[in-house]
């Protein structure tokens, strides 16, 4: 009996490693691109504008399909939409290594999004139904979950230096296959089958239309400053966008089995909780992009240096999120954490606006870069907690979907208008540093005004007391100590 329990309690463990990484692995996609854009940009003829969209468009086919991936889990069975992901993620991967166009490497790009949002929801679904009858188990597995994603949102671009510069940049994306293949091996064995899904549809048109019409207003966004804000093309993309979106919203009131059920939004906190991580996204990704891009086209870094330097980012994150916001959050509250966080990543995000064309990494980038992680480290916690948190048990599922999908569009929104406003600065001129710097200064002061945006929201928003969400982090606090 011993030896049975301790076996299953073995596998359950390393199910949750497979879960943790799988949660590594689709964030880490949207940053181990960075280091490598420059060489990726030579390469393919990417314009400087165009750049973004290597991440664009993971991030818009990852959060505009989060939803659907959601309720394709629900249906067809978790583990089973856990490998169906696994195995597009690496046609993906193969395609974006392979592709010798800006429209091929794109595609991939796109399909590894796919796969991401596939993976992303069955996964947190599979930690709840290996864990979900044990809260004191519970709180660890998620505290590990949690940690995976910004782990991997810094560790990316670590490993996308040191793969650019000793190997070659198709492998950040090739470095995706031998773990995809490990997670369809591991996941029948560890993965709980548990139900074969149940009955109802699939809201395709909702799916399709908020996907388009994020897409449709990123790309309004980023192509702005090159043939004006003024344009017929401008207005009519960004037109496109607000019918899709707004057909996205009468299909989700009119369907009796939506995507997204708008009356979760009544939920006290959670809508609050889900604008906090949307700017949190909108001005970390600028950040995390535009710093890249200082570090190797001004600074003069090669990929390895550029990747090791912000390594002490990676760390501080790490820290912050295990061992410092539980007990923070536990001592003075959810609301106040995220507003703290949000301030301290918006004071990181100004200091780094004074960069200099001929500055340096002690000066200009690593004190500021810690602020700025710190900031982060504090306020991602609390707000994703209090969005799951906060609503029903039953629809926890619905609730981390779209925190997820809040987090994702406010990164695609977040770099696309600060890739206009890079521009507008200066950021396309290649070979004048001034310039350069000052468009990616620009970014940067932009990037902090959505920070600051996100704390004055979020305390006047964010409801104060003893949330669920300050119960789950001090039960979280004591199952570590356990």
């Amino acid at each position: 009996m011993t030896t049975m329990t301790s076996s299953t309690a073995s596998r359950r463990w390393a199910a949750l490693a497979l879960i943790a990484m799988a949660q590594f692995m689709v964030i880490m996609d949207t940053s181990i691109i960075g280091v490598a854009l420059p060489e990726i940009q030579a390469d393919l003829g990417f314009s400087q504008g165009e750049l973004s969209w290597v991440f664009n468009a993971y991030v818009v086919a990852f959060g505009g399909l989060l939803l659907l991936g959601g309720r394709l889990s629900d249906l067809f069975g978790a583990r089973r939409m856990f490998g169906l992901g696994w195995f597009i993620l690496l046609v993906g991967s193969v395609l974006a290594g392979a592709a010798g166009s800006v429209a091929a490497e794109l595609t991939g790009r796109a399909v590894q999004g796919v796969g991401a949002a596939l993976i992303a929801p069955s996964a947190l679904t599979l930690l709840m139904m290996l864990f979900g009858a044990e809260p004191r188990q519970l709180t660890k597995a998620l505290a590990i979950y949690g940690a995976a994603a910004p782990a991997g949102g810094t560790a990316g671009v670590f490993l996308g230096g040191v793969i650019t510069e000793y190997v070659s940049w198709p492998w950040v994306f090739y470095i995706n296959i031998p773990i995809a293949l490990i997670a369809l091996i591991a996941a029948p064995a560890l993965m709980p089958a548990g139900s074969v899904g149940t009955r109802g549809s699939v809201d395709i048109v909702g799916a399709l239309t908020v996907t388009a019409g994020l897409g449709a207003t990123v790309y309004a966004i980023v192509r702005a400053p090159e043939v004006g804000w003024a344009a017929g093309e401008t207005w009519l993309v960004l037109a496109g966008a607000v019918v899709l979106l707004g057909i996205f919203l009468a299909v989700q009131a009119a369907r009796r089995e939506p995507l997204m059920r708008l009356s979760i939004f009544r939920t006290p906190n959670l809508g609050a909780a889900n604008l906090a991580q949307l700017l949190l996204g909108g001005a970390w990704i600028p950040m995390w992009f535009f710093l890249n891009l200082y570090l190797q086209q001004v600074l003069g870094y090669s990929a390895f240096p550029s990747g090791a330097a912000l390594l002490p980012m990676t760390v501080l994150i790490m820290i912050g999120m295990i061992a410092l916001a539980p007990r923070m959050i536990g001592r003075f509250g959810p609301k106040a954490m995220t507003v703290t966080g949000l301030a301290i990543l918006a004071i990181g995000m100004g200091w780094l606006s004074f960069i200099r064309p001929d500055g340096s990494f002690w000066v200009d980038v690593l004190p500021a870069s810690l602020v700025a992680a710190l900031g982060m480290s504090l306020a991602f916690i609390p707000s994703l907690g209090t969005a799951i948190s906060s609503a029903r048990p039953e629809e926890g599922g619905l609730a981390s979907g779209i925190v997820n999908t809040s987090y994702q569009v406010g990164s695609a929104l977040g770099l696309a208008a600060m890739t206009a406003v890079a521009a507008g600065y200066g950021a396309a001129q290649l070979d004048d540093l001034p310039a350069l710097t000052n468009g990616f200064s620009a970014a940067f002061v932009g990037a902090a005004a959505i920070a600051a945006a996100g704390a004055v929201l979020a305390a006047v928003t964010l409801r104060s007391g003893r949330s669920a969400a300050a119960a789950d982090v001090e039960q979280l606090e004591r199952a570590w100590e356990s």
